[in-house]
């Protein structure tokens, strides 16, 4: 075998065995993650315990009562005063809350055509728009 071939086999061997000790951390903690995960989910869906909503003699849902849509109508604002478009991410800061309600009240606003998007950006729809809507 030559001796270039025999110095990079060499060099591999060792640089294995500076790895070995780190892939066999990674399946370790690879285990421990999926054992902790599974924990997880057992004890969620113990509190839980089947809970669904269900309607009330009236008709209505029990559960979290709707807001004021006070939050909407101030998103709303927001995405008018943006006519260049405004990201998800942009008005939570901007609002000073998390993005995941954002995620709930944009859609509702698209459904109502009181804004539209384009890739990432919300745009206003004008108002001609969405009263011929």
């Amino acid at each position: 075998m030559s001796e270039f071939l025999q110095e990079k086999l060499s060099e591999i061997d060792k640089r294995l065995e500076e790895l070995r000790p780190l892939v066999e951390e990674f399946h370790s903690l690879e285990a421990a993650r999926a054992a902790l995960d599974q924990v997880g989910a057992e004890r969620r869906g113990a509190r839980r315990g089947g809970r669904r909503r269900t309607t009330t003699g009236a008709g209505r849902t029990r559960g979290r009562r709707r807001g004021t849509g006070q939050r909407a109508l101030q998103t709303l604002e927001l995405v008018r005063q943006s006519p260049q478009g405004i990201t998800i991410p942009e008005l939570a800061a901007k609002m000073g809350m998390r993005q995941n309600y954002l995620y709930r009240v944009l859609p509702s606003l698209h459904k109502e055509g009181k804004v539209r998007k384009r890739g990432r950006l919300w745009f206003p729809v004008e108002e001609e728009q969405s009263e011929a809507a």
